[in-house]
């Protein structure tokens, strides 16, 4: 009754397995491997679906295609005044309002760079006048933009404090002041008003 089975019966079993695992699996044959808790079945749905990346490098590609993305997003936004793709510090109707209160405004500040240009080069030139010119001019200049920057701080803290009382104006006196510094066609965001036209 419980006699041992000899190598003759063993053979055909196996012979059978073998030409099975040749053949392709029947999809109603059990599957071989314990089925997932849901928990880990919806993860991975949710990956396939997601299109999440499975290696590191993929990820690492696909992040810095979303920032080339994000960045040319932001230079059209920076080029054309589109609120919705600016920096975080460029966003928001008080930014909004000091950039054009500054574009709307003549400033000596925003013409430093040329100014300290031709002051450079007056002081390398080996004469003594020219060199004594360029000294007073650097300190004419300077004041003169001091005087300016004072002037329309005081100015916007007043304006801002009229048009936004319950909203944060911190950091836009300096804003205004970094805006004006710089050349009004190499200002970014683009002008959006002209000379003496009201904010």
């Amino acid at each position: 009754m419980f006699r041992s089975r000899s190598k003759d019966e063993k053979a055909p079993t196996e012979k059978v397995t073998a030409d099975l695992s040749k053949q392709p699996r029947d999809p109603e044959a059990p599957k071989g491997r314990p089925t997932p808790k849901r928990s880990e079945a919806q993860g991975q749905r949710r990956r396939a679906q997601s299109g999440a990346p499975v290696d590191r490098k993929e990820a690492a590609r696909r992040q810095r295609e979303a920032r080339r993305a994000d960045l040319a997003k932001q230079r059209e936004a920076l080029a054309g005044g589109d609120e919705r793709y600016l920096p975080p510090r460029d966003k928001g109707p008080v930014r909004r309002f000091v950039r054009d209160y500054i574009d709307s405004r003549f400033c000596i500040a925003e013409f430093f760079l040329p100014l300290a240009v031709v002051i450079l080069v007056l002081s390398m030139i080996r004469v003594a006048q020219l060199q004594n010119i360029s000294l007073l001019l650097w300190l004419g200049v300077i004041v003169m933009i001091v005087i300016d920057s004072i002037g329309v701080s005081f100015r916007l803290k007043k304006q801002l404090k009229e048009r936004f009382p319950n909203e944060s104006t911190r950091g836009a006196v300096a804003y205004a002041l970094m805006r004006s510094l710089q050349m009004r066609r190499l200002r970014l965001p683009k002008p959006q008003v002209k000379r003496g036209e009201r904010p």
